[in-house]
């Protein structure tokens, strides 16, 4: 009875909407451009793309699987599929993780909107990099702006997520996905036409291999991984508002293809740009928020090309950032019986505490150091290096090592010979490739080599 009660997204477009939109975020469009331009351009997309789909398709069939089958939250499900109590801690691990990155994450969104308005009121005097790097250093190190955009952002996320799973995360997804493929278009054509476009797409699409070295593949997984939002257990909690028409494998096939689709378009957006106006592919993550005004400010109807690059910025943010909320509030409301706006205004006044102490991190608490790391380091290493990984790893292996083959099969329902062969690829990746790859990730980022 419980199971029939519970919310579910109404369309297939919903579906498609709310998971492309859960893994479409700042990963796509500010950490693959300059993942991609500081690991050698074109060899890294290859390996990117290779991995998308023998990690990415097989972890996320495996959230589906788990979330559709029992129709509960992430900490629910493992505890109705499993008997013993070990199971049960990923839910914790990918609750954990959504509130840390929540956190943090919401604070880099925020400059998105201190960038959107400066957009509008314009620069200042700044109009080069150095410039531009000195204007951006002293918002981020102040203690008034970036909390500010930082509560405003996730009052945004409030509003969206109290409204509930269709007529809030669904309807929102169904307006936002499509008007962030309208921008990523319109910007596209516009670079194509740039001085530096041929330089830039073959930066983009002309592999050299030669720059394919241990740190480039370690760099491509990572990549291929986090930008999926796997590991966190937003999926498992999506799906479980799935309906039984919902494909699974399609739909993980369709979210990964998008998902890829993407990062090479905001490549397509920026590398163009960056090699017309001069700057370096490999500048960092200061591309967006140092180079890229920069290069808005030499362009014609600049001011309005930055409203809508930052503006994408922003959709895709608050895209990813209600799915991780989502995952602590479907918990709150299965678990702990809270009503959905009470569980949402808990996990958004959490997220606003942490967040104010992640954005003064950059100020006056900066000398606020925990293992030499401030809050801000500290929530992202925590949760990218240490949560995702394992979470990640324990999904794939269970779903792959220890959930019923007949519950597998059932939820992935292959029907012609072409979708049974795919269904025992996307199984062996799941068992066999996604664990050592997602391990070879997590001992990386631990320093380990």
């Amino acid at each position: 009875m419980a199971q029939q009660k519970r919310a579910q997204f109404a369309t297939r477009l919903g579906v498609v909407a709310v998971t492309v939109g859960s893994a479409v975020g700042l990963g796509n469009i500010w950490r693959f451009p300059y993942e991609a331009g500081a690991h050698g351009g074109a060899a890294f997309i290859l390996l990117n793309l290779l991995f998308a789909f023998v990690i990415g398709v097989p972890v996320m069939c495996a959230e589906f699987i788990i979330g559709r089958h029992t129709g509960a939250d992430v900490r629910s499900a493992f505890r109705k599929l499993s008997r013993g109590k070990l199971w049960g801690c990923v839910g914790y691990i990918g609750i954990g993780a959504s509130i840390l990155i929540l956190s943090f994450y919401s604070v880099v969104a925020g400059w998105t909107m201190e960038y959107i308005y400066r957009s509008i009121a314009g620069f200042g005097a700044a109009h080069t990099a150095e410039a531009l790097h000195m204007q951006f250093d002293a918002f981020a190190t102040s203690n008034v702006r970036p909390v500010m955009w930082t509560l405003i952002f996730l009052a945004c996320n409030y509003f969206v997520l109290a409204r509930g799973v269709e007529k809030g995360i669904e309807r929102v997804s169904n307006v936002l996905m499509p008007m962030l493929f309208a921008i990523l278009v319109v910007f596209c054509i516009h670079s194509l036409f740039l001085p530096g476009a041929r330089e830039g797409l073959l930066f983009l699409f002309k592999p050299d291999f030669s720059q394919i070295t241990p740190r480039v593949v370690l760099s491509a997984m990572g990549q291929a991984f986090f930008s999926l939002s796997l590991g966190l257990g937003c999926l498992i909690t999506y799906s479980s508002y799935f309906s039984r028409e919902t494909p699974l494998m399609k739909t993980a096939m369709l979210t990964a293809s998008l998902d890829s689709l993407v990062a090479i378009l905001a490549g397509v957006i920026i590398f163009p740009a960056v090699f017309t106006y001069g700057q370096a592919p490999a500048a960092g993550p200061k591309l967006v928020f140092e180079v890229l005004p920069a290069i808005f400010s030499d362009m014609p109807f600049g001011q309005m090309w930055s409203l809508l690059f930052f503006l994408l910025l922003f959709i895709a943010s608050l895209t990813s950032t209600v799915s991780m909320s989502e995952i602590s509030i479907a918990w709150f409301c299965d678990d702990l019986g809270m009503k959905r706006r009470t569980a949402t205004a808990l996990n958004i006044g959490l997220a606003m505490v942490l967040g104010t102490l992640c954005a003064l991190s950059f100020g006056s608490l900066n000398d606020m150091r925990v293992f030499g790391l401030t809050l801000f380091d500290l929530f992202d290493y925590v949760s990218s290096n240490l949560l995702l990984p394992v979470g990640g790893m324990l999904i794939s292996i269970f779903a792959g090592w220890f959930l019923d083959r007949k519950v597998v099969r059932g939820e992935l329902a292959p029907s012609s010979a072409g979708g049974r062969a795919l269904m025992r690829t996307i199984v062996f990746c799941m068992r066999y490739v996604a664990p050592v790859c997602i391990l070879a990730v997590f001992l990386a980022g631990l320093g380990v080599f």
